[in-house]
């Protein structure tokens, strides 16, 4: 595992309250294991996850992301690929909450060798009686 640097940008795009935007950076940790990526970091305040850790592994144009751990109890998995739909449950502090995501698209950009690059996620999602909206997750090596 090595430690790296991570620039995370968030974007979200409601159809009544117009774009929300969220950036930072943090301490992030990279690895290579049967032919994935893994990145993981650790959320911020910033995020609202505080205490959570979210973890992604890349491969073949799959990105599984998974957020465990805080005392909120927030446990969640999710999957991205190009075109393809994913349902599940999104757990929040106050209970779960049914979920459907389409991915619009995701780019992998990551630079194995010199470990750098880039991942990029637009993607729908759908929270069952809470709020609809499109997202973008661009997470940097720096």
């Amino acid at each position: 595992m090595k430690d790296i640097m991570l620039k995370i940008i968030g974007s979200q795009i409601t159809h009544d309250e117009g774009d929300a935007r969220m950036e930072f950076i943090t301490e992030g940790r990279y690895a290579e294991e049967k032919g994935s990526v893994l990145l993981s970091y650790d959320e911020s305040e910033l995020s609202g996850i505080e205490g959570c850790t979210t973890s992604l592994c890349i491969k073949d144009g799959k990105i599984k992301m998974e957020r465990y751990g805080g005392l909120i109890g927030v446990d969640t998995a999710i999957e991205f690929e190009q075109g393809r739909r994913f349902k599940g449950y999104y757990d929040t502090p106050f209970g779960s909450v049914e979920m459907e995501l389409l991915t619009n698209f995701v780019e992998d950009n990551i630079e194995r060798k010199n470990v750098s690059g880039y991942l990029s996620i637009d993607y729908n999602i759908c929270l069952k009686g809470l709020a609809e909206s499109r997202s973008r997750l661009k997470i940097e090596i720096i």
